[in-house]
Formats: structure tokens, C-alpha cells, sequence
């Protein structure tokens, strides 16, 4: 690890909270996936019932 210096708090804490969003970001979009794929199935059920 490279010697930050005085500033390696402030280093951490942005690379924590930049992988803490990303990690959200992944998790939210993969969520909606799935929730956009139910419905596609629930949709195309219907249709084939209809």
C-alpha cells in the first residue's frame, strides 16, 4: 500500500464510500432486473392466457 501521508484517512474514507455507491448501484440495478423480469413473465402469461 502506498504511504499516503496525512491525507490517508481522507483517501480511505473516499475509496469506502465510492465502493459503499457502487456496491449500492449494483445492488439496486439487479433488483430492478429481476423486478422488470417478473413482470415480463406475469405480462407474457397473461397474454398467452388471454
Amino acid at each position: 500500500m502506498p504511504d499516503l501521508g496525512k491525507y490517508a484517512g481522507d483517501v480511505l474514507m473516499a475509496y469506502g464510500v465510492t465502493f459503499l455507491l457502487l456496491a449500492g448501484l449494483i445492488w439496486r440495478s439487479l433488483a430492478r432486473s429481476a423486478k422488470v423480469k417478473r413482470q415480463l413473465k406475469a405480462a407474457e402469461e397473461r397474454k398467452s392466457h388471454g
